[in-house]
């Protein structure tokens, strides 16, 4: 039975270069994986793709009218991963997840869900208050939720309004949180505060990616870590990462914090302190 995944965060947190990472270091095993690109950014699957810009699901009905095929949408990748970009409405007209139920309506009429597929990975937008946020989970797709975040203030208030709002849909359906995964940002205490925010939520620190610019040096070669450098011990990290995942069977509904037992938290592990 395919795993449908879906990875939240903070905007400019590494969302989308964390999921394809962990993508590649999946199909690296075998795995047989669709990418999801919930973003009007379209750009969540630029790295499997070696920089193709991929015309989105929305431009394309846009261009074509509603008579298209399966292969105009649905791009191979890396090690064979199917990528997927939903695309979204013009700058300043329209919402988001109008684009993202489009483009999951018409890849489920097209027969993109395959038995054969182990995993189906979306990558969402960052934004909590846009419809877009919950779409993949309101339509039932994504029913295993990693958030990303760092030690920053902001990313943990980010992810923190996540699990509420995954919270809202738990508690009347089968999505359910799987982790925390940090992204490092090299901030004081960063782990421990990591690991006290997702035990506070009920749920875990699922992986530490420490920072490295090795990221960076493979994103400007348009690929991901594994594929860049396999060598490298970051991408022994990013393996590392998706074994986590893929052994993972704690899957919670969180207990999201108010905003003051957030920044209690933060000041327990000396994070205000360092901002004075």
């Amino acid at each position: 039975m395919k795993r449908q995944v879906a990875i939240y965060g903070k905007g400019g947190i590494g969302k989308s270069t964390t999921t394809q990472n962990t993508v590649a270091a999946l199909a690296e095993q075998g795995k047989k994986i669709m990418v999801v690109g919930c973003d009007p950014k379209a750009d969540s699957t630029r790295l499997l793709l070696h920089g193709l810009c991929q015309k989105t699901v929305l431009d394309t009905l846009r261009d074509e009218g509603d008579d298209i095929e399966l292969d105009e949408i649905l791009k191979p990748g890396y090690r064979d991963t199917l990528c997927v970009e939903s695309g979204g409405p013009e700058p300043g007209v329209g919402c988001a997840g109008r684009g993202i139920i489009t483009s999951i309506n018409l890849l489920e009429s097209l027969g993109a869900y395959t038995d054969d597929l182990d995993y189906v990975f979306y990558d969402v937008l960052g934004d909590v208050v846009c419809g877009g946020f919950a779409m993949p989970i309101r339509e039932g797709k994504a029913e295993e939720i990693y958030i990303v975040a760092s030690g920053e203030l902001m990313a943990l208030y980010a992810a923190n309004n996540i699990a509420k709002g995954i919270h809202k849909y738990a508690v009347s359906g089968k999505v359910r949180l799987g982790g925390i995964i940090c992204n490092s940002r090299q901030v004081d205490n960063e782990y421990p505060l990591l690991k006290a925010f997702a035990e506070e939520l009920g749920s875990q620190l699922i992986y530490f990616v420490p920072r490295d610019n090795l990221v960076q040096r493979a994103e400007i070669n348009k690929k991901t870590v594994i594929d860049f450098e396999p060598e490298s011990n970051q991408a022994e990290e990013y393996r590392q990462l998706a074994k986590a995942i893929d052994e993972n069977r704690m899957f919670v509904i969180p207990k999201p914090m108010t905003q003051d037992r957030l920044e209690e938290l933060m000041m327990q592990h000396g994070f205000m302190d360092a901002l004075v």
